[in-house]
This record gives structure tokens, sequence and C-alpha cells, in this order.
């Protein structure tokens, strides 16, 4: 049976309703290098080939979200400097994310991370103040939304609960635990009402004392209605106890330039996926594809793929090859989405809005209702 189209933007939200996905958290202005000769040692410079800056942090998945069609609202604290203007602008006027529930602090100064991009992962280097005042506006009413998305790494927040009061889908992650603790009492407690969690391996692992991501998925999957450990290129491993389906999806291989923001990525498709009814296989194969598609460009938010993106992918398939057969379902999908082209990262900020030249999709800035697919095989410029 054909998966049915996720949710898009031009359908226009339900009356009660307004949003798709809700998040919030810390932006921060990533600034990334990429093509290291070797690893950073004291005493040492290291040149390398590639540069881009992009909105990071919450404004990863903010952006994910909104460019596969999702009406995404993000609460977040901004700083006054030209750091936050540029994540401002780009997050609202740019990617049409919803901040009406962000603040501005004027004598605040952004969040800033350093991005170190080498053997096919990343360290990461990160300056950052707690705002002066509670950043995002939400307290305990949170706007009517179908999703949202919390980071149980952190204390829980108020606001979840009347979210999950409301009917709102919760998924959550956590971050690497620093202290070592990785206390599994404490985050079960936090993941109380939630729907999805979705750690990475290593994450699942140490939570569960499992020393596999599949053992790790057997105990999550008591915790949540859906669990899903992601295991970069060894794939994802997910289980639905409200379908009762259990899946592993092998990766995808792509050349990787930047995977900064990919589990971001990941989380984006797996909701759109999840709003739109799709089987679970599905969903996770689709969340596979989105990951895989953004870790060729520079810089998370802005290396996220938009659905021209896995139109391009999809045409570039051999017709009688596997992947064919495993994505055959988004055959009913993208002729019912907008194949906009979205802006890259570019080495520094301030420079004008770049323009892609891209006619089978259209102008960038308006998007296109897209033509009927054409078959696999075609190559981009045949696609027409």
């Amino acid at each position: 049976m054909s998966a049915a189209p996720p949710p898009h933007p031009l359908d226009g939200p339900p009356a009660d309703e307004p949003f798709d996905v809700l998040v919030a958290g810390t932006v921060f202005l990533d600034i990334i290098f990429t093509g290291m000769a070797a690893a950073p040692v004291g005493g040492r410079e290291i040149l390398t080939d590639g540069m881009g800056s992009s909105p990071g942090g919450a404004a990863n998945l903010a952006i994910a979200a909104s460019r596969l069609g999702l009406r995404t609202s993000l609460a977040a604290a901004f700083g006054g400097d030209v750091y936050g203007e540029y994540c401002w602008s780009t997050l609202s006027d740019a990617e049409g994310v919803d901040l009406s529930h962000s603040r501005r602090f004027p004598e605040w100064h952004s969040p800033v991370t350093v991005s170190l991009a080498y053997d096919d992962d990343r360290a990461m280097i990160t300056h950052s103040h707690a705002p002066p005042a509670a950043g995002p506006d939400l307290d305990a009413d949170p706007p009517a939304t179908r999703s949202c998305f919390a980071d149980m790494g952190a204390e829980r927040q108020p606001w979840l609960d009347t979210a999950i009061d409301r009917g709102s889908l919760v998924f959550a992650d956590v971050g690497w635990d620093p202290t070592g603790a990785w206390d599994t009492a404490l985050l079960r407690e936090r993941l109380t009402g939630c729907h999805g969690f979705v750690p990475n391996a290593s994450e699942a692992m140490a939570y569960t004392g499992t020393d596999s991501p599949g053992a790790a998925l057997e105990a999550i999957r008591d915790w949540v209605p859906l669990a899903v450990v992601t295991a970069g290129s060894g794939g994802a491993f997910a289980a639905d106890a409200t379908t009762g389906e259990t899946v592993w999806v092998p990766g995808l291989s792509v050349p990787v330039l930047d995977p900064t923001g990919a589990g971001d990525v990941f989380l984006a498709a797996l909701v759109s996926g999840t709003l739109a009814d799709w089987p679970l296989q599905e969903r996770v194969r689709f969340a596979n594809l989105c990951a895989a598609l953004s870790v060729r460009d520079f810089g998370g938010a802005l290396a996220s793929p938009g659905w021209a993106d896995v139109c391009d992918w999809w045409a570039g398939l051999d017709p009688a090859g596997r992947l064919a057969r495993d994505y055959g379902f988004l055959v009913d999908v993208l002729p019912t989405v907008e194949h906009r082209v979205y802006d890259r990262a570019l080495p520094t900020i301030g420079f004008p809005r770049p323009f892609h030249d891209h006619s089978r999709h259209g102008d960038p800035a308006v998007g296109t209702t897209p033509d009927p697919v054409q078959p696999l095989g075609q190559t981009p410029e045949e696609h027409v």
C-alpha cells in the first residue's frame, strides 16, 4: 500500500494546530572547517580546503523540519550581535521558521561552535553563556502543535507536560553525558509521556549497559512507544509499540563532507514520516536518506535537504537496483510536495543571498509545483 504524502505547508494548518513541530533549545552560530589534512595538534597550524557558517544547535532541527514542509516554530534565545541577527534572519526570512516564541537579548552575545570535520567525523569547540533571563517564551503554555522536540540531557521543562496533555507527540534525544554517570532512572523519569526517543548508538548503549545497538533497542523499546537507535553507517534500529513493527534499515553510502547536524536531520525526517502515518520501515528509510544527503554539504542546518534534493537523488537511481525498490514509496510522495531549492552555507556571514541556477526546480525564493516524477535513471539535466 502506498504511503500517504507528508504534511505540506500549502495544505494549510488545522485550525486547532497551527504548527507541526515545536523546537525549543539553544541556537549557536556554527563555523565548520572541512578538508583537513591532519587532526589539530599543539603548536601547528592546519590549513583546510573548506569553511562554512550556519545557524546551529536547535536551528538544525528547526530548519531540517521546515525544509521538509513541516510548519515549524522555534523557541530560543538570540544574541544582540551580528551573529544573532544573522541566525534570526536566516531562520525567519530565508527558512520560514516561526520565531514568535523566541526572544532577543541586546546585551548578550551569541553562542558559537567551531566544528572540525575530519576522518568522517567531527570535533567541536564551543563558547557560550546562559542568556540573562529565561530564553524561550513558552512558560507553561506552548503553542498548539502536532509534535515537539525535547533534549532529555537537560532538566525537563514545565511546558512539555502541557504539550503532552494537549496531545502533542514529544520526540526526545539525549547528548553525551560528560559526568559518566549515565543515570538511567533519571532519564526514564524525564522521558515520561514522550512518544519517541532517538539516541545514537553510543548513548543508547551507555544508558542501557548493553554492547550493541540492537541490544540497546530491546531495552529502550520498553521506555517509549517509538524507540530508534541510530548507528551512522551501520544504519538504524527501530521499534514502534503502537504498530507492532520492528525494523533495521541499513545506512546509505555517500561521500561525507561534514556530518554536523546529521542526527537532527534524521529526527526531522522521522517526525515528518510519523505525522504522515507512514509504516515504520519507510519512516526510518526516509530518515536515513535525509541524514545521508545532509552530510554531503557544509554546515549542519543549511546542509539539510529539501524535497528537490530528495527528487534529484531519486532520479539518479538505477531503476533495477535495490534502492529503487526500497524507496519506491517516494513515487507517490514527490509529486505532492514543493521542490524548492534552498541556500547552502557560505564561508562567512554577510554576503548577499546566493542564487541557485536550478531550472528544474524553479527559483529558490519562490519554489514550484513539481512536474510529474520522471522515470528512474534520468540525470538531473534530463528531468525538466
